[in-house]
């Protein structure tokens, strides 16, 4: 049982009074393409069109709306690596409060713009969230500001709980809500505000494979921190659930899923090819566990399925990078390393064979240097654009029955 005050159906239904003049609902989208592969009725929940780019603005406006005079004149806190920084810093803003906001020193260029944009003072400090939170507290104690916490707080997880309020109002007959997972904040108030208002709705969380605390936290029944992170999902990973999330994600949550890389950066292509939505790593979780699931999705859920996308702000260079892995695990970007003659000819004879196979040549190096290559010979590594894997594959086998000795990755 939880040891930590749990946050109720009309705490939420308050939270909604303070943030209805601030925020707008976020659309709720049908994905035909997601239904289609799965045989279930999805509907896309899309925070990454939220003010700031993410559900964060929900739990901090709220948090901070609740302040005392005297501890908004004193300001506030945060410690964070991009979506909760501009959730505090343009609230703050809004509210007429001074915030400062810690943020690691790798933190992302646009995410830093966003939030100085906002008006916060930021301070890069660290190369990790552990070591911005160790910097803000000693700010907090020392100045007298407000720490406004990511997911840890009854307010926070009451202010994401107004995600839930607007998922029943947009799919009535909703039974399966699928919900990106990190700390626990936005799936404990979803939770709870689904649970309270339909309580046959199955809701589970899903998290990286790399950075999930929940299923051995759940498991010995307390937050329990994980060795190790190592994910692109930076707006979900951490390694610790909140307590305040963890007590009632225990007690009212229907399970946790987990989703690899390769799954995440997939689904963020999928997203931006079909559903012409623009989604960071963590937000595209729930959908990824989606897409994994393919056609078993109709056996393991009822529908309509609302998949929670919970933000949206992604580093342009990062989204390249993903792009490109996404389109490799497709098989629609096929890199090979082909070795031919060194003589003239060779290489217009293996471009007329790609094109023959409907292949776009993208890039062409010529490599004379290259461990265990013949005098004779030269490497020609390709990367190439496919329709997917049965085409690569098609495409390798025909370089290799023309004789060629062919590598690819």
């Amino acid at each position: 049982m939880p040891t930590t005050p749990t946050v109720t159906l009309d705490d939420v239904l308050a939270a909604q009074e303070v943030l209805t003049d601030v925020l707008t609902p976020t659309p709720m989208e049908f994905s035909q393409a997601l239904t289609d592969r799965t045989g279930v009725p999805i509907y896309l929940k899309c925070e990454n069109l939220q003010r700031a780019g993410s559900f964060k603005m929900r739990g901090a406006f709220y948090r901070m709306s609740r302040l005392t005079d005297e501890e908004k004149r004193r300001g506030v806190v945060a410690a964070s690596a991009g979506n909760h920084a501009q959730g505090v810093a343009l609230a703050a803003r809004l509210l007429g409060i001074e915030a400062t906001v810690y943020m690691p020193n790798g933190a992302a260029m646009p995410k830093l713009a966003a939030t100085k944009g906002y008006g916060a003072t930021v301070i890069q400090v660290g190369a990790t969230i552990d070591d911005c939170i160790v910097e803000a507290l000693a700010f907090e104690k020392e100045h007298g500001a407000v720490f406004i916490p990511p997911f840890d707080h009854h307010d926070i997880v009451a202010g994401q709980g107004t995600c839930g309020l607007e998922i029943i109002d947009q799919v009535p007959d909703v039974r399966t809500v699928l919900v990106c997972t990190g700390g626990g904040g936005l799936l404990a108030g979803i939770a709870t505000a689904v649970k309270g208002l339909r309580p046959h709705v199955k809701v589970v969380g899903v998290q990286a494979e790399e950075a999930a605390a929940y299923p051995r936290s759940l498991a010995v029944g307390h937050p329990v921190p994980v060795s190790s992170m190592n994910t692109m999902a930076d707006g979900i990973a951490v390694g610790r659930p909140g307590d305040v999330p963890f007590g009632i994600v225990a007690e009212i949550v229907d399970g946790i899923e987990t989703v690899s890389e390769q799954a995440i950066a997939r689904a963020v292509l999928f997203l931006a090819e079909r559903a012409k939505q623009v989604v960071e790593p963590a937000g595209a979780a729930a959908t990824a566990h989606l897409m994994d699931l393919g056609l078993e999705a109709c056996e393991r859920y009822e529908g309509p399925v609302v998949a929670v996308i919970s933000g949206g702000n992604i580093d342009p260079l990062l989204l390249l990078r993903i792009i490109r892995q996404g389109l490799t695990v497709a098989g629609r970007f096929l890199q090979l390393q082909v070795k031919v003659p060194d003589r003239p000819g060779e290489l217009v004879g293996v471009l007329a064979l790609l094109a023959g196979e409907g292949c776009n040549v993208l890039e062409v190096q010529h490599h004379r240097r290259v461990v265990g290559l013949k005098v004779q010979e030269v490497a020609i590594s390709l990367n190439l654009e496919t329709m997917g894997h049965e085409h690569s594959t098609r495409v390798v086998e025909a370089l290799r029955e023309r004789g060629y000795s062919v590598d690819h990755g």
